[in-house]
């Protein structure tokens, strides 16, 4: 039975994954259309230790990052939605396991996104501390650079996301836990809930008392946790909730800086 956790006040957590991007023009990973269910490979290719053993495979992976539709993509209305739920006045953070911005361009605060998958906007090095743009980047590879090695060390650079065969950031995990721990409502937007440990963060807001939400097409290994799963459109269920939401917030008169 789906109990009115609309009413419910207090913290509002979010964990996002691709298919929140979907309406944006970039495709999922494990949908019936996705990137890794169309072709395997490109999922093998997204691994660490193939990556910095591969020379050839970097000159590829960065013409991919070049020619990547998130580069241009632009927010839709699911990520304009959750902006407006934390201006609103609730107590909002998102933990997403995109890396495509959108929910910053989208107008959410960057303090309120935790992206615990990194991003692909920045680049990093391998083996120091060395940190550039993208766009910089690539400028290098356009000039004939096809695996451009750090300019400081002499190392592999690559985009600042996680890998398969890579650790997420303690620092950046912590964050995410603590969100999940302190929410009274938790919704699951647009991921498959398949890649641990965000999936697990469903496991621990229900275990901290949060009404776990489901928004996905296809069904998940939580949904038997879930107060509501949702298979609607993301881009229409989305704003409908969070109006929902903003409604109830205005009528309890709950304030987002009271909250965190």
């Amino acid at each position: 039975m789906t109990t009115d956790w609309r009413g419910r006040t207090g913290p509002i957590g979010m964990l996002t994954g691709a298919g929140i991007s979907t309406d944006s023009g970039i495709p999922d990973f494990r949908g019936p259309k996705g990137v890794w269910t169309k072709d395997p490979i490109a999922e093998l290719l997204s691994t660490y230790q193939n990556y910095v053993a591969d020379p050839e495979l970097r000159e590829r992976s960065w013409i991919a990052r070049r020619d990547n539709p998130a580069r241009g993509a632009e927010p839709n209305a699911a990520h304009k939605a959750l902006a407006e739920l934390e201006h609103s006045g609730r107590a909002v953070r998102i933990i997403t396991q995109n890396i495509d911005r959108l929910h910053q361009k989208g107008g959410s605060s960057p303090r309120k996104v935790i992206e615990i998958h990194g991003n692909m906007s920045d680049v990093v090095c391998v083996g120091c501390t060395y940190h550039s743009t993208m766009d910089a980047t690539l400028e290098r590879v356009a000039a004939g650079e096809a695996d451009p090695p750090c300019p400081v060390c002499g190392g592999i650079l690559k985009a600042a996301t996680i890998m398969f065969g890579q650790k997420l950031d303690p620092k950046t995990l912590w964050q995410a836990e603590q969100v999940a721990e302190n929410s009274a409502i938790f919704l699951a937007i647009g991921t498959s809930l398949g890649v641990q440990p965000a999936a697990s963060l469903c496991e621990v807001a229900v275990g901290n008392g949060a009404d776990l939400v489901i928004v996905n097409n296809e069904p998940t290994p939580y949904d038997h946790l879930a107060t509501e799963v949702i298979r609607d459109p993301i881009g229409e269920a989305v704003p409908r909730i969070v109006a929902d939401l903003i409604a109830a917030g205005t009528e309890n008169g709950t304030s987002s800086e009271s909250a965190r």
